[in-house]
């Protein structure tokens, strides 16, 4: 199937909830529906890191087939709307994103934002709820949710140091071991809450994870690192095995209320 072409706003590949843990890839795709066409973008600019999180599809399906744990993708294109943002985020639907302007997003009518956030927004919202809430009905414990993300080498100009970043809010439990054991592994220069901070209002996390007292953590991998297939297995392999040791830490899987930093913005 053409990567372009739109099938659903997010796609579920099964696991075992009683493993306790999810995987969830807001960016993993760049289609868009038919109606929309490319948003009057060329071609290019959809192979570009502004439509998906480049090499994400590939990490994340070999990483819940290695770990046996269900994985929620999302199916659309983040230019048509952003599912990893707060319903209020100005950047819910770009019209400029690192230096193109989106000409299918200018101007937006108020009645076309609100259908792009039902028909795209929230059924994907909906599906990471109920994958969270099979895990939670399963074992009883909190679900450990793991978000996996790219990131360009440079941005506006800047080129980035890290090869992978861990985000968090205040959190730690899942984010904290990760940093220590990606540290450990090798020579990688590894990000704390770089290249972003992890305290975004309304984002997939606090949606799912902080709001609710669930452990989490949100990987960023560079993305020229994982745009072939060979260097994404790579990376989940290295992954893997990280994941495993965090999921069966004793205090993982209790439900924490540690508050947010978003919630005091």
């Amino acid at each position: 199937m053409n990567a372009l072409t739109f099938t659903s706003p997010f796609e579920l590949i099964p696991g075992d909830p009683a493993r306790g843990l999810v995987l969830v890839a807001d960016h993993a795709k760049r289609a868009l529906p038919e109606t929309y066409g490319a948003l009057g973008l060329p071609a290019s600019e959809l192979e570009r890191h502004i439509a998906y999180d480049i090499g994400v599809e590939a990490v994340t399906r070999a990483l819940s087939a290695r770990l046996g744990v269900p994985a929620v993708l999302g199916g659309f294109s983040r230019l048509l709307i952003d599912p990893n943002r707060g319903i209020d985020d100005p950047t819910l639907i770009r019209q400029l994103y690192d230096g193109t302007i989106i000409p299918g997003n200018y101007p937006l009518p108020p009645e076309e934002r609100q259908n792009r956030i039902e028909r795209f927004y929230q059924p994907f919202h909906h599906a990471v709820a109920e994958a969270v809430d099979g895990v939670r009905q399963t074992t009883g414990g909190a679900p450990l949710i793991i978000a996996i993300h790219s990131f360009t080498p440079s941005l506006l100009g800047r080129k980035r140091p890290w090869e992978v970043g861990v985000l968090w809010d205040i959190d730690n439990r899942a984010a904290g071991p990760l940093i220590a054991a990606l540290r450990a592994d090798g020579d990688l220069t590894v990000g704390d809450n770089e290249p972003y901070d992890g305290a975004y209002p309304g984002d997939t996390m606090h949606q799912h994870a902080t709001t609710r007292g669930f452990p989490y953590a949100l990987i960023e991998i560079r993305q020229d690192l994982i745009a072939g297939q060979d260097g994404a297995i790579a990376w989940a392999e290295r992954l893997a095995p990280m994941l495993e040791a965090i999921n069966t830490r004793p205090d993982i899987h209790q439900v924490k209320h540690f508050g947010s930093r978003t919630d005091h913005m």
